[in-house]
């Protein structure tokens, strides 16, 4: 019970966020990716299965928050969630480089997915949504970046830990 109290309340606090705090920054021209940051922290510390679900459910609840296509988000937060819990046994999970370029990545691919649904404009807005998404994966990369070492520094412990599951019991 446990797991999936921390499952849903990290769902919340993130959306929460996301509908609060952020938007008022993207008013403003900064955008930040809570939603691809936190289903990449979530898949880095429970791997591919927990990380697609989170992905998934945030995406769906998000969708529903925002009154969008339903699942826009859910696949692909879903599929990026499953791609960085695969690979979370495989890298050194508390390098902040390593999680500066998977954050980095994610938001990139979450953001231009976004950005295919929101081309009203044609041709003509594509340079400039572009931009918009480099320029939010590299704000969402170095913020989380930042956030990441703090809490490790304020918790004086390793967030994702050293091994993978199994590699640990032996």
């Amino acid at each position: 019970m446990k797991p999936i109290g921390a499952f849903l309340f990290f769902v919340g606090v993130t959306l929460l966020l996301r509908s609060t705090a952020l938007s008022s920054l993207a008013a403003r021209g900064i955008m930040l990716d809570a939603l691809a940051f936190c289903t990449v922290v979530w898949a880095l510390r429970h791997g591919d299965t927990w990380g697609s679900s989170f992905g998934f459910t945030l995406g769906l609840i998000a969708d529903l928050d925002a009154a969008r296509w339903l699942g826009r988000h859910a696949l692909a937060l879903s599929l990026l969630g499953y791609a960085v819990g695969r690979l979370s046994s495989t890298l050194v999970r508390e390098s902040a480089r390593t999680q500066f370029a998977l954050i980095a990545v994610v938001t990139l691919a979450h953001q231009a997915w976004s950005a295919t649904f929101e081309l009203g404009g044609g041709i003509v807005a594509a340079g400039w949504l572009i931009s918009q998404c480099f320029v939010a994966s590299i704000l969402t990369a170095s913020v989380g970046t930042i956030l990441l070492m703090m809490a490790r520094r304020v918790t004086g412990q390793p967030l994702f830990g050293y091994a993978s599951g199994t590699a640990a019991q032996g």
